[in-house]
């Protein structure tokens, strides 16, 4: 899938959001093992990434090359500052109208409303795509992004107590949501 949109932030800065290419591929390595450093609410740690550069890049170019996946890189001063994306549930009959979705941020740009646009493309691409629902897990604990995502339209449908057992904080509860499309 093939995306591309301007946005200008809440600190006036402009960030540009397109889907990832092959070239990107060490900067989001580089990112995701930042963005899964700073923060406990994501579903790995940087040491279990099985991805190395080189395989990073070639996931974005299946997924550019996709009908309907899709993984959206935000670029602000040049540097990739967050992704956010959308992979098939299943290609079989009884999955294949349901996408999950997945987003991560830098910590130095949380607030500035670039969560709420990297949503709000994947949900774009997700109705492109031609899915029915789009749907996501979040820690419990995770307020901003729960609001988030109650505020675009995602509804929560389940939780699991012991969803995630966190090096740091024990066991944290999963709110699965899903928004209708």
């Amino acid at each position: 899938m093939k995306y591309n949109q301007k946005i200008i932030l809440k600190n006036g800065k402009e960030a540009l959001l397109r889907n990832g290419n092959a070239e990107d591929g060490q900067a989001v390595f580089e990112n995701f093992n930042q963005t899964h450093a700073e923060t406990d609410f994501l579903l790995s740690y940087p040491d279990e990434n099985s991805y190395d550069a080189e395989q990073e890049a070639q996931f974005l170019k299946d997924k550019t090359e996709s009908p309907n996946e899709i993984e959206i890189v935000a670029i602000i001063d040049g540097k990739i500052a967050g992704t956010a994306g959308i992979e098939a549930v299943g290609k079989k009959y009884k999955l294949k109208h349901r996408a999950e979705f997945g987003i991560s941020i830098l910590k130095e740009y949380w607030g500035l409303g670039l969560g709420k646009a990297l949503t709000n493309a994947c949900i774009q691409c997700a109705k492109e795509a031609g899915y029915e629902q789009l749907e996501l897990d979040v820690v419990a604990e995770n307020k901003r992004a729960l609001s988030l995502y109650q505020s675009l339209g995602f509804e929560e449908f389940g939780r699991n107590p012991k969803g995630f057992n966190s090096r740091t904080s024990g066991f944290q509860e999963l709110v699965y949501m899903l928004r209708k499309l």
